[in-house]
């Protein structure tokens, strides 16, 4: 039987273990629910992902890039005349006003490295790859705070189900910036 040459099946299994974690949680993830999700042969998801953690990583690389892509989008960041504080700011409300589902999964792929080691790396480049942009307008340090603020502020917003403040965001974001 030969087999059917097939280029995008890695993505397309990606793509499914993201729409299951959206659907399920990661508790629902398995590579049976995944190669149904993906209409593909369980042992596909095997051949390009051994274990469930590799296909974790690649699902939280892909997810990651929601949050980057909209502050690299920002050209306002590369500004040096721009607010970066009312700029960030307003990052974060246009991430968090995105789809819900989208942005609640990009935390409970970036969550799940608490208890899965594996992910701790990709969450980590996240971090630093945010902090990294922000040093460009900042120094180093305070681009870190600048991330963990930012994180702290979409995680609360999200576990509360509290209205997103533009104003309060801008305002800690400047005490920081200094």
């Amino acid at each position: 039987m030969a087999r059917r040459y097939d280029p995008e099946r890695r993505q397309r299994i990606i793509d499914a273990a993201i729409r299951v974690v959206g659907k399920s949680g990661i508790a629902g993830l398995s590579h049976r629910t995944v190669a149904a999700e993906a209409d593909v042969p369980l042992g596909s998801t095997t051949y390009h992902f051994a274990s469930l953690d590799e296909l974790l990583v690649a699902a939280l690389r892909q997810a990651n890039e929601g949050f980057a892509a909209v502050v690299r989008k920002s050209g306002a960041l590369a500004d040096p005349d721009a607010d970066l504080a009312e700029e960030l700011a307003r990052v974060m409300g246009e991430w968090l006003a995105g789809e819900r589902t989208g942005v609640e999964l990009e935390y409970e792929l970036y969550l799940a490295a608490l208890r899965r080691p594996a992910l701790r790396p990709v969450a980590a480049e996240w971090c630093l790859e945010l902090a990294e942009i922000l040093a460009g307008r900042t120094d180093p340090v305070t681009a870190r705070a600048l991330v963990a603020l930012m994180d702290g502020i979409c995680l609360q917003v999200l576990l509360t189900d509290a209205q997103y403040e533009a104003e309060y965001a801008r305002e800690m974001l400047a005490r920081i910036i200094g």
